[in-house]
Protein backbone atom coordinates (compact mmCIF):
# COMPACT_ATOMS: atom_id res chain seq x y z
CA UNK A 1 0.00 0.00 0.00
CA UNK A 2 1.10 3.60 -1.16
CA UNK A 3 1.93 5.96 1.76
CA UNK A 4 -0.63 8.40 0.31
CA UNK A 5 -3.25 5.58 -0.25
CA UNK A 6 -2.64 4.44 3.25
CA UNK A 7 -3.31 8.53 4.67
CA UNK A 8 -6.56 9.00 2.40
CA UNK A 9 -7.68 5.64 3.87
CA UNK A 10 -7.17 7.09 6.93
CA UNK A 11 -8.76 9.77 7.04
CA UNK A 12 -12.31 8.83 4.64
CA UNK A 13 -12.61 5.56 7.25
CA UNK A 14 -12.23 8.17 10.16
CA UNK A 15 -14.49 10.57 9.11
CA UNK A 16 -17.28 7.13 7.82
CA UNK A 17 -16.64 6.08 11.03
CA UNK A 18 -17.73 8.97 12.72
CA UNK A 19 -20.76 9.03 10.82
CA UNK A 20 -21.72 6.00 12.80
CA UNK A 21 -20.95 7.34 15.93
CA UNK A 22 -23.48 10.44 15.15
CA UNK A 23 -25.92 8.33 14.15
CA UNK A 24 -25.98 6.21 17.46
CA UNK A 25 -25.94 9.35 19.45
CA UNK A 26 -29.90 9.79 18.24
CA UNK A 27 -32.20 8.49 21.03
CA UNK A 28 -34.53 6.88 18.41
CA UNK A 29 -34.72 5.44 14.91
CA UNK A 30 -36.83 8.38 13.53
CA UNK A 31 -34.64 11.03 14.92
CA UNK A 32 -31.95 10.12 12.28
CA UNK A 33 -34.39 11.40 9.31
CA UNK A 34 -35.39 14.31 11.30
CA UNK A 35 -34.62 17.95 10.12
CA UNK A 36 -35.74 21.50 11.62
CA UNK A 37 -36.63 24.80 9.81
CA UNK A 38 -33.32 25.88 8.37
CA UNK A 39 -31.66 22.77 7.67
CA UNK A 40 -32.85 20.69 4.65
CA UNK A 41 -30.63 17.24 4.96
CA UNK A 42 -31.14 14.71 7.55
CA UNK A 43 -28.26 12.86 9.37
CA UNK A 44 -28.96 10.12 7.62
CA UNK A 45 -29.15 11.86 4.60
CA UNK A 46 -25.81 13.36 5.13
CA UNK A 47 -24.37 9.70 5.73
CA UNK A 48 -26.16 8.29 3.06
CA UNK A 49 -24.96 10.62 0.47
CA UNK A 50 -20.86 10.37 1.90
CA UNK A 51 -21.26 6.69 1.89
CA UNK A 52 -22.68 6.96 -1.92
CA UNK A 53 -20.44 9.08 -3.08
CA UNK A 54 -17.61 7.23 -1.69
CA UNK A 55 -18.38 4.00 -3.12
CA UNK A 56 -19.13 5.75 -6.36
CA UNK A 57 -15.88 7.90 -6.89
CA UNK A 58 -13.80 5.23 -5.41
CA UNK A 59 -15.05 1.95 -5.07
CA UNK A 60 -16.59 2.04 -8.73
CA UNK A 61 -14.81 4.40 -10.37
CA UNK A 62 -11.10 4.07 -9.11
CA UNK A 63 -11.40 0.11 -7.67
CA UNK A 64 -14.04 -1.04 -10.34
CA UNK A 65 -16.82 -2.33 -7.74
CA UNK A 66 -19.38 -2.18 -10.51
CA UNK A 67 -21.39 0.01 -7.81
CA UNK A 68 -24.24 1.88 -8.97
CA UNK A 69 -25.47 5.19 -7.44
CA UNK A 70 -28.97 6.53 -6.64
CA UNK A 71 -28.41 9.96 -5.56
CA UNK A 72 -31.73 10.87 -5.92
CA UNK A 73 -32.28 8.05 -2.61
CA UNK A 74 -29.62 9.94 -0.86
CA UNK A 75 -31.53 12.53 0.00
CA UNK A 76 -34.57 11.80 -1.09
CA UNK A 77 -35.26 8.49 1.74
CA UNK A 78 -37.07 9.92 4.40
CA UNK A 79 -37.16 7.00 6.74
CA UNK A 80 -35.86 3.65 7.64
CA UNK A 81 -33.48 1.61 10.36
CA UNK A 82 -30.66 3.09 11.10
CA UNK A 83 -28.92 -0.16 10.78
CA UNK A 84 -29.34 0.15 7.00
CA UNK A 85 -27.78 3.48 6.88
CA UNK A 86 -24.78 2.24 8.97
CA UNK A 87 -24.89 -0.85 6.52
CA UNK A 88 -23.89 1.72 3.20
CA UNK A 89 -21.08 3.38 5.31
CA UNK A 90 -19.86 -0.15 6.38
CA UNK A 91 -19.59 -1.05 2.90
CA UNK A 92 -18.16 3.04 1.98
CA UNK A 93 -15.49 1.46 4.43
CA UNK A 94 -14.86 -1.79 2.48
CA UNK A 95 -14.90 -0.02 -0.66
CA UNK A 96 -12.30 2.48 0.42
CA UNK A 97 -10.19 0.53 2.01
CA UNK A 98 -10.10 -1.92 -0.66
CA UNK A 99 -9.37 0.47 -3.58
CA UNK A 100 -6.85 3.12 -1.65
CA UNK A 101 -4.97 0.07 -0.16
CA UNK A 102 -4.50 -1.54 -3.69
CA UNK A 103 -4.27 1.43 -5.75
CA UNK A 104 -0.21 1.96 -7.42
CA UNK A 105 1.67 4.98 -6.61
CA UNK A 106 1.39 6.16 -10.24
CA UNK A 107 -2.28 6.21 -10.56
CA UNK A 108 -2.95 9.02 -7.85
CA UNK A 109 -0.41 11.67 -10.29
CA UNK A 110 -3.14 10.41 -13.37
CA UNK A 111 -5.70 12.60 -14.22
CA UNK A 112 -9.16 10.61 -12.67
CA UNK A 113 -10.78 8.93 -15.07
CA UNK A 114 -13.84 11.15 -15.26
CA UNK A 115 -14.71 14.73 -14.99
CA UNK A 116 -16.63 15.58 -11.94
CA UNK A 117 -19.33 18.82 -12.65
CA UNK A 118 -17.65 19.14 -15.51
CA UNK A 119 -13.91 19.68 -13.78
CA UNK A 120 -10.95 17.45 -14.55
CA UNK A 121 -8.66 16.81 -11.39
CA UNK A 122 -5.39 15.01 -10.91
CA UNK A 123 -6.80 11.59 -9.23
CA UNK A 124 -4.56 12.37 -5.85
CA UNK A 125 -6.38 15.85 -5.64
CA UNK A 126 -10.00 14.48 -6.40
CA UNK A 127 -9.67 11.75 -3.28
CA UNK A 128 -8.53 14.55 -0.83
CA UNK A 129 -11.41 16.59 -1.93
CA UNK A 130 -13.24 13.70 -1.35
CA UNK A 131 -11.45 13.93 2.19
CA UNK A 132 -13.11 17.44 3.02
CA UNK A 133 -16.67 16.98 1.88
CA UNK A 134 -16.85 13.88 4.05
CA UNK A 135 -15.62 15.99 6.97
CA UNK A 136 -18.05 19.05 5.66
CA UNK A 137 -20.53 16.62 5.63
CA UNK A 138 -20.11 15.13 8.80
CA UNK A 139 -20.07 18.62 10.39
CA UNK A 140 -23.62 19.55 9.01
CA UNK A 141 -24.74 16.06 10.57
CA UNK A 142 -23.23 16.52 14.04
CA UNK A 143 -25.10 20.19 14.21
CA UNK A 144 -28.22 18.53 12.94
CA UNK A 145 -28.02 15.81 15.20
CA UNK A 146 -27.48 19.00 18.30
CA UNK A 147 -30.32 20.67 16.79
CA UNK A 148 -33.40 18.24 16.66
CA UNK A 149 -32.46 16.79 19.45
CA UNK A 150 -31.02 19.42 21.72
CA UNK A 151 -28.24 17.27 22.67
CA UNK A 152 -24.90 18.73 23.47
CA UNK A 153 -22.93 15.67 23.05
CA UNK A 154 -20.20 15.57 20.57
CA UNK A 155 -19.22 12.16 18.80
CA UNK A 156 -15.91 12.61 19.22
CA UNK A 157 -14.92 13.96 15.46
CA UNK A 158 -11.77 14.49 14.07
CA UNK A 159 -9.91 12.54 16.44
CA UNK A 160 -6.05 11.74 15.82
CA UNK A 161 -6.06 8.44 17.37
CA UNK A 162 -6.84 6.75 14.00
CA UNK A 163 -3.93 8.43 12.48
CA UNK A 164 -1.00 7.85 14.48
CA UNK A 165 1.10 5.29 13.33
Amino acid sequence: MTELGRNLMLLLVRELETFERELDLFPDEDGIWRTAPGISNAAANLALHVAGNLQHFVGAVLGGTGYVRNRELEFGRRAGPRMDVKRDIRAAIRAVEATLGSLPEEAFAREYPEPVNGVRLRTDRFLMHLCSHAAYHLGQAGYARRVVTGQMESSGPVPLGPLAD
